[in-house]
């Protein structure tokens, strides 16, 4: 049966649906995301969110110090911005940890973000590297992704992060990299919605494809160098703290707004003015993927949000019609095109990502030896 011919139907226990085509149901209702997340999350975010992995997070945080001693920085932090990366970094500081914060300027920034970037560092009294892309290139690869018409054209952002936090890392001899992901507010993402972002082969295939420009310093990142290169030979290991602390969003919006003079964006991942425009309007209106309800089924299973509440957020707007219609016209004229050839792009029919060259069966052992490892340590 094909997606467009399947019947409608909506998770019993979360907000989440066929909107993703892979979800399946049981005969309660209960989908495929909430199996998911009682079998591979639960068992460490239940005693995480209690406060009972304390011990835990003092002995990584022990680890840590004593890889760092005698080095100017004993961990990585990249952040953007936004809540998760701003509340980790505060976080780290209070457990006493030296992070040596990094950032990938891709030239969407939005002025709050940059503000709140400073705004933390400058607070808390810690270095910043920032990473300023190319901008001839990078607007390149961003047309690119457009004109191939993937669901994943966030890609040239976050492809990235991880070279940067590994360069850096490797650069001070540090074997930490502090992530903000998280099971509280994360625990569901679609693999449908948007494939791997780290895929190199994926990357340069739509650039060589489409692009018009050689990327000679775009940082791309090849699935070796990520998966085995840096983590296995170099010893840098990433490491999500949040997982191992009770984590309450909206807690932590007003710790970090008290703390550090943090300023909301009205959305998850909307500090960044392409991404805001990208998961507000793009996703949704070109293959109907509403990233919300993945956000709020993540937080109705972490019981920080119920179900009915969820439902009735998703009846509002985060993304008014007036700010899309601003975005709308920027990322046209940023990307060098009138108003109607960003339309006609965007009206191209969707492209799955097989339809290009691609790096999914490393992807796929890579993301089975990550749950084994999970499952082994929480």
């Amino acid at each position: 049966m094909s997606a467009e011919a399947r019947p409608y139907q909506r998770c019993t226990r979360t907000i989440m649906d066929t909107t993703d085509p892979d979800i399946w149901f049981d005969a309660e209702g209960v989908s495929s995301h909430a199996h998911h997340f009682d079998e591979v999350f639960a068992p460490t975010l239940v005693p995480a969110q209690r406060g009972e992995r304390q011990g835990e997070l003092e002995q990584l945080v022990a680890t840590i110090k004593a890889a760092g001693a005698g080095k100017p920085y004993d961990c990585v932090i990249g952040v953007s911005g936004g809540v998760d990366s701003t509340y980790l970094t505060l976080q780290a500081v209070r457990l006493g940890l030296r992070p040596l914060i990094v950032h990938f300027d891709s030239g969407w920034n939005s002025e709050l973000a940059v503000s709140n970037i400073h705004s933390l560092v400058t607070t808390l009294g810690l270095d910043l590297y920032t990473h300023v892309v190319d901008w001839r290139e990078m607007k390149d690869l961003q047309l690119s992704f457009f004109k191939a018409s993937l669901a994943n054209a966030d890609v040239p952002t976050d492809h990235a992060f991880g070279y940067v936090a590994y360069t850096q890392a490797q650069k001070y001899g540090i074997k930490y990299i502090l992530s903000g992901g998280n099971a509280a507010t994360e625990s569901i993402l679609p693999q449908s919605w948007g494939y791997n972002a780290d895929d190199s082969r994926l990357l340069r295939a739509v650039q060589r494809r489409f692009g018009s420009v050689k990327l000679k310093t775009y940082p791309v990142m090849g699935m070796f160098a990520r998966y085995v290169w840096y983590p296995m030979v170099r010893r840098i290991q990433t490491v999500r703290p949040l997982n191992y602390m009770p984590y309450i969003y909206t807690d932590a919006k007003q710790d970090i707004t008290d703390s550090v003079g943090w300023r909301d964006y009205g959305g998850k991942h909307y500090e960044s003015v392409f991404t805001r425009y990208f998961q507000g309007y793009y996703l949704p209106h070109k293959f109907g993927f509403d990233k919300r309800l993945a956000h709020y089924s993540s937080l109705v299973l972490s019981e920080q949000l119920t179900r009915d509440d969820a439902l009735a957020l998703m009846e509002t707007t985060n993304y008014p019609e007036a700010l899309r219609s601003q975005d709308h016209e920027f990322i046209a004229k940023k990307l060098g095109l009138s108003v109607d050839e960003f339309e006609t792009l965007i009206a191209l029919p969707p492209v799955d990502y097989t339809a290009y060259p691609n790096s999914n069966g490393f992807w796929s052992f890579v993301q089975r030896a990550n749950a084994r490892l999970r499952r082994g340590r929480g």
